[in-house]
């Protein structure tokens, strides 16, 4: 590949960088962002095509892009169709628990499920708080991010491995990492909302007190279609069907199944719960046009990694691990754990323990840095700025880009990152 076939994508991440800052406007309308992927990526698909390569062309749309945006889709539209309300009093004991459960969801009804679910709940209880940006930064640290590490339903970046050929029950044993990362980050919260506790004036803690209303669950029926999704990908894959690779058919039995899901979700639940939970199809759209662009403008990006991979000079696990995860802060996590991906497979190490080609622990290290790191900034994955949205719209000012950074992500996440690189790569 030559270097110039790497250009789109690399202006393909930048714009998802930066128009949201320079150009914010422009940027809002999902139209504008279809026309950029489209822009961008026409004119690499033809240079593949003419140079040989419609095979890769071929792969990246129909066995990653499509499988990716209908997971994708189908978790938005059941969990859409899923109403949590309630206010119950904003203890700091309340409030943990709500990010524990979040954490635990996140893996298996992703990071934007588990954020979109539980969201608007978490800011209904905490209405009455006068501190509580501090609650929101640490829900997208743990919810819309570190709680999504033990499936590949859990963060973008890990189902494009698991399409990869990872298996799903490989995701499993981040456990500890998940465990010490979310433990660590809930601790830290626990002692920090204590301390804002205190200092609430007592007007706020008796509105907290007495206005109380209970937490109730509506669409209900949207768990068994959920769990309908969780069993597609686990089981309909060639690790558990391996006729599947002769079977084009079959193939993407797997994608009609959560299709199937998802239609019975729009069907079955009733459109006020929708309505209520202001569901609209724009966010998910956003994401499809997006990664249109991102997944074809990679592809010489990925060729071009596995034929230069020994003179890069990211070898180490320690090395995959802070390339990866710096890269998916500054850009979207999941081109990022694909291109590290690839540029190991091009390294050609050899390992006792080998998973989809590349040793165990540099597989690890791409997928945990991955998914842990994409929370160092509002751009590193999708449900952070999503998140953000919802909690301006609820009147609570949000710090902007740099002071995320250095007001949060530097001083909470990032020693929890460094500590888990110490331990375990």
């Amino acid at each position: 590949m030559p270097v110039w076939s790497l250009i789109p994508f690399i202006v393909m991440l930048g714009s998802i960088a930066v128009l949201p800052l320079i150009a914010n406007h422009f940027w809002e309308s999902n139209r504008n962002k279809l026309f950029i992927s489209l822009i961008l990526s026409f004119p690499i698909a033809i240079f593949l095509i003419l140079h040989g390569e419609f095979v890769a062309l071929e792969h990246a749309v129909l066995f990653d892009y499509i499988p990716f945006v209908i997971l994708l889709g189908a978790l938005f539209v059941i969990t859409g169709g899923i109403r949590i309300t309630g206010d119950i009093e904003a203890t700091p004991q309340a409030n943990t628990a709500f990010m524990a459960i979040g954490a635990l969801l996140a893996s298996f009804i992703g990071t934007t499920g588990a954020s979109m679910l539980l969201i608007r709940a978490l800011l209904q209880t905490n209405q009455e708080r006068k501190f509580k940006v501090h609650t929101v930064l640490f829900f997208i640290g743990i919810v819309a991010n570190c709680g999504g590490l033990l499936t590949p339903l859990g963060d973008p970046p890990l189902f494009v491995l698991y399409l990869r050929g990872v298996p799903f029950d490989w995701f499993f044993k981040l456990f500890p990492l998940w465990g010490i990362a979310n433990g660590a980050l809930l601790l830290l919260y626990f002692i920090i909302d204590s301390y804002f506790h205190s200092k609430e004036p007592l007007s706020a803690i008796q509105r907290d007190r007495t206005q109380i209303q209970p937490i109730r669950v509506k669409g209900v029926l949207n768990f068994v279609w959920l769990l309908g999704v969780v069993l597609s990908v686990a089981f309909f894959n060639e690790q558990f069907l391996p006729h599947l690779k002769a079977l084009l058919v079959l193939k993407f039995g797997r994608e009609f199944l959560i299709l199937l899901f998802a239609g019975l979700s729009m069907y079955f639940t009733e459109k006020k719960l929708r309505i209520d939970n202001n569901f609209s199809w724009a966010p998910i759209l956003e994401v499809a046009y997006l990664f249109l662009g991102i997944f074809i403008t990679m592809i010489p990006c990925i060729l071009f990694l596995e034929a230069n991979a020994k003179s890069i000079g990211v070898e180490s696990v320690r090395a995959f691990y802070y390339a990866t995860g710096s890269l998916s802060a500054v850009l979207d996590n999941t081109p990022t754990a694909v291109t590290f991906y690839s540029l190991a497979l091009g390294l050609g190490l050899q390992d006792a323990s080998m998973i989809a080609g590349v040793p165990d622990k540099i597989l690890e290290s791409i997928a945990v840095a991955s998914v842990l790191f994409g929370s160092l900034t509002y751009i590193g994955n999708g449900p952070n700025f999503m998140v953000k949205a919802i909690a301006e719209e609820n009147g609570i000012r949000m710090p902007d880009f740099f002071s995320y950074i250095y007001r949060f992500s530097l001083v909470a996440l990032l020693p929890i990152f460094i500590l888990l690189q110490l331990i375990f790569f």
